[in-house]
This record gives C-alpha cells, structure tokens and sequence, in this order.
C-alpha cells in the first residue's frame, strides 16, 4: 500500500495493494493502523454513498466549524476528485489537488478537515463511497462555487449537472469572510 502525497498539505492519494486471480480480487480499502501511520485518522464516525449520471459536479462542500475528513473511493465508474484547501494556516491555501479515482484504479483520495471537496463524473455512471471523520450536519453545510475564478480549479468538463443546491453555492470570497467570521465568534466564545 503506497501513500503519495500532493500539492495541498494533509491531502493524500492511496494506491492499495491489489490482490488478483482466477477469481477476482482482494484489498483492503481500510486498515487503521496503516492509515494512521500515514497521517489519516483511524476515527471515521459516518460513510456515505452517492450514484451518479455522466456529468454530474457535486461540491465543493465543506462544512465551517464542524469540518470533515473524507476518505473517498470510487465502486463503479470513473470520477475526477478535487480538494481545496481553505485553512488559512495551512502553507497550501487556496491550493487544489485532483485525482482520477475508478473502480479500476481503486485509488482513494484523503480530503483533511478543512479542505472543500468536489468531483465529477466522467464515466456514465459512478458509485462514490467515502468515509467522514464528523458527522453531516446540515446547518454547518457551506458551498463553494464549482467554477469560481479565484479557485481556478480547471474541470474536465464545461457544462455540468448541478443540484438546486450547488447551483447556488457562494462564491470563494463570500465563503472566506463566512469561514472567518464563524470561526471568531467560536474562539470569542
């Protein structure tokens, strides 16, 4: 099992050891102790599962003062996975990474708490499962525009299938100044 580090601190690529014969094949797509070796944490609260069409761009979420690891991983399919670092500590702010992630592939992306995160269908369909380190809560749920130019993240398509709800997604800026101000008040608190 290799871990491969990116561009954007804490956001890690897993390429697991693949065990094939006549049969099919075996891997392990978690093991606390190896992942927390590499600096992905063992405690995952919530695993969720999406299906999509071609085209499809879910994100960028994040949640503000909640904020959720993710450990993602593609059953069927193709998607192309981006995480966005909006930490302002972090010496990659504002970085993104990306990675193809398919059922063939069988790579993971780790998404650290802090970072926005997307993806993109680029098969027909794609099954998504990740692993969250926080539970979902809906009112600490914020949007980042998929296609906001102070991002810059370049998509391997143009015109995407959006939710009502990602449609409307802020901009970068707006979701800075929100990060922020929520995180103060937190600490004045």
């Amino acid at each position: 099992m290799r871990f491969v580090e990116t561009g954007v601190a804490g956001v890690l690529v897993v390429e697991p050891d693949i065990y094939r014969d006549a049969r099919g094949f075996f891997l392990e797509t978690f093991h606390a102790g190896k992942y927390a070796a590499a600096g992905i944490p063992a405690s995952f609260v919530q695993d969720n599962h999406s299906a999509s069409a071609r085209g499809t761009l879910r994100g960028l979420h994040m949640q503000v003062l909640k904020p959720q690891g993710k450990l993602v991983r593609v059953i069927e399919g193709e998607i192309w996975d981006v995480a966005l670092d909006v930490r302002p500590d972090s010496p990659t702010f504002m970085r993104w990474a990306a990675e193809t992630l398919s059922a063939e592939n069988f790579r993971q992306l780790y998404i650290p708490p802090g970072c926005a995160h997307g993806f993109c269908v680029t098969s027909d369909v794609a099954q998504v499962q990740y692993k969250c380190t926080e539970l979902y809560d809906p009112a600490d749920e914020i949007g980042i525009a998929w296609n906001d130019p102070a991002a810059a993240i370049t998509w391997p398509i143009a015109d995407p299938l959006l939710s009502a709800r990602d449609q409307a997604n802020r901009s970068l800026r707006e979701v800075l100044a929100v990060l922020a101000e929520r995180r103060a008040g937190v600490l004045r608190t």
